[in-house]
């Protein structure tokens, strides 16, 4: 098949200068924020379709001179985004966006550079499905294995929640700790992987479905429901009660994506 090359455009508040007008610069050279920033734009680009799998971006030279960046930070950021399952680079090749099925979604960056843009519904639907899979019986097993500790950071956390609300940083973030402890509950060790994965997840989607109105209802109660049934130790309810919170969520999401 054959493969197309496509810059990644890069645009500026004014026209560049002309060469005789100004001194040639040196690339910005590179480093850890230099290459998260490289990474995040093509990362963006590749999650809202600019550059579709089976593309091939262009050479390292033109695409380091396009973002004013050294070769070395660039190729530095497509280590990053081979990590994490986006493209592949190959001597002679170039680099060729791999096909959807090789992304790490779960990955908390590609994630993140999902919801820079307008997320693929289908993205949306498949997160809130793995979390009707997951959450409920985490949940149950929290139930049963939760110590003290971990109902003092759920508490903690709602605390949180109800003062900053779930429309500021702060909220979401406690909202996102709020789950964590969660999994962290069950003392199940292939959980408590994921807990990264799942707090993104209900991070980014929290923040979506209120970025053009505020939330339809307070989720709060909802969560309130699920540390009681953990609180007593009740892994039925703790099941019943977070399956129904994950529900509502993907409801309010799916009604902020019909505008």
């Amino acid at each position: 098949m054959e493969t197309t090359e496509k810059p990644l455009v890069v645009t500026s508040g004014s026209d560049a200068p002309a060469e005789s007008e100004t001194p040639a610069r040196q690339p910005r050279g590179k480093g850890r924020r230099l290459r998260g920033a490289i990474a995040h734009k093509l990362g963006v680009a590749i999650l809202s379709g600019e550059f579709a799998p089976g593309e091939t971006l262009s050479s390292e030279i033109v695409f380091a001179e396009s973002l004013d960046v050294s070769r070395s930070a660039y190729r530095e950021a497509i280590q990053v985004l081979i990590a994490k399952g986006l493209v592949e680079s190959r001597p002679k090749a170039g680099t060729r966006v791999l096909p959807r099925e090789r992304w790490n979604l779960l990955d908390p960056d590609v994630l993140a550079w999902a919801f820079a843009g307008e997320p693929d519904p289908q993205l949306v639907r498949s997160l809130f499905e793995l979390r009707l899979i997951i959450e409920p019986a985490a949940a149950g097993l929290a139930a049963t294995n939760r110590d003290r500790g971990d109902l003092r950071l759920m508490k903690d956390a709602l605390a949180a929640m109800r003062r900053h609300s779930l429309a500021t940083d702060l909220g979401r973030a406690a909202d996102r700790q709020f789950h964590d402890a969660i999994l962290r509950a069950t003392r199940n060790d292939a959980l408590g992987v994921l807990s990264a994965s799942i707090g993104a997840a209900v991070s980014w989607t929290t923040q979506f479905k209120q970025r053009l109105r505020a939330l339809p209802r307070n989720p709060i109660p909802d969560h309130v429901l699920v540390y009681d049934a953990i609180v007593a130790a009740n892994p039925d309810a703790a099941r019943a009660a977070m399956h129904r919170l994950v529900e509502l969520a993907l409801e309010d999401t799916q009604s902020a994506m019909a505008g």
